[in-house]
């Protein structure tokens, strides 16, 4: 069972764009999507800086954008059998999975990103890793610093998000167990309170939507489970803005479901490296530049359903 999955916010790096556009028809895609968004995707995923395409408003259209270019390139709708996304990956995955068309997705993830980075300019927040513990001890520490665990990762990651006074005293006080504490390149505390004003701006882009059911398995970050109906998951897209990420809860639910393979589109890694963790014996691809194409199609050939 091949299982396809799109990375979050953190995931992009400057330049990681230029080798997917020698590809035929990619720059002509990437312009129609920036001239429909008002967001010159090409510029930002080739020429700009890490300062700009950190900028929520930016990364999250960007890896919208780059997801979809590369599992179009990759050309392996008819062997995936279920796709899920981490935090905007979500909305990759809705369209992939046929819930959205791209062209609304990248206008539905571009008014994701402007409310949130909105959201986000009230009060300086952030997030911070925290590699190594045991949830039970993690999560009440964080609590206890006024922290939201806002990211459960599985594999001994969880994410947490709060004011950057809060974060100040987590990394001087890490919970029992914890390894490290590493600040993450995001601009705000996403999937906390502090997003709240952004879900109210997307809901109402979401009552514009044409949606349709998935046409695969659609994995849920939310809570992990399996979303049967179009309106189900562009609730949980609208929702998920404020609420926690549960992608421990997906890996368990992709391993009961009998996933084999697991493909993660550009810019791949991230998920890739926590499912070679959680998931032992599934195996992982990462697809980070076209030269990785050729390898994603033989684990295909090896791992679709028939």
């Amino acid at each position: 069972m091949l299982v396809l999955v799109a990375p979050g916010q953190g995931a992009q790096t400057p330049g990681f764009l230029t080798p997917w556009l020698d590809l035929p028809g990619a720059a002509d895609r990437l312009a129609a999507w920036s001239d429909a968004i008002g967001l010159d995707l090409v510029h930002y995923g080739t020429q700009a800086d890490a300062d700009a395409i950190r900028d929520t408003a930016v990364a999250q259209p960007l890896l919208v954008a780059a997801g979809l270019l590369s599992a179009a390139a990759l050309d392996a709708r008819a062997e995936v059998s279920a796709v899920a996304g981490h935090s905007v990956g979500e909305i990759t995955a809705a369209a992939y999975a046929g819930v959205l068309t791209e062209e609304a997705a990248l206008g539905f993830v571009r008014t994701r990103g402007l409310g949130m980075a909105e959201a986000a300019a009230v009060t300086e927040t952030g997030m911070s890793a925290l590699l190594g513990g045991d949830a039970e001890v993690v999560v009440p520490h964080l609590e206890k610093l006024g922290l939201t665990p806002a990211n459960v990762n599985g594999a001994g990651q969880i994410v947490a998000a709060g004011t950057m006074e809060q974060l100040a005293a987590l990394a001087q006080d890490k919970p029992e167990g914890v390894r490290r504490v590493v600040e993450l390149k995001v601009a705000g505390a996403f999937h906390t309170h502090h997003m709240a004003p952004a879900v109210t701006e997307l809901g109402k882009a979401a009552q514009d939507l044409v949606v349709s059911d998935p046409a695969v398995t659609y994995v849920s970050n939310a809570d992990g489970r399996t979303v049967s109906t179009g309106p189900d998951v562009v609730a949980r897209l609208v929702s998920q803005v404020s609420s926690p990420v549960r992608w421990d809860l997906c890996m368990e639910t992709l391993t009961e479901l009998g996933t084999t393979a697991l493909i993660e589109v550009c810019p791949g890694g991230t998920l890739t490296g926590l499912a070679k963790r959680a998931m032992p014996g599934v195996k992982t691809l990462a697809l980070k530049t076209p030269d990785d194409l050729d390898a994603a199609r033989a684990l295909i050939a090896e791992h679709a359903a028939r």
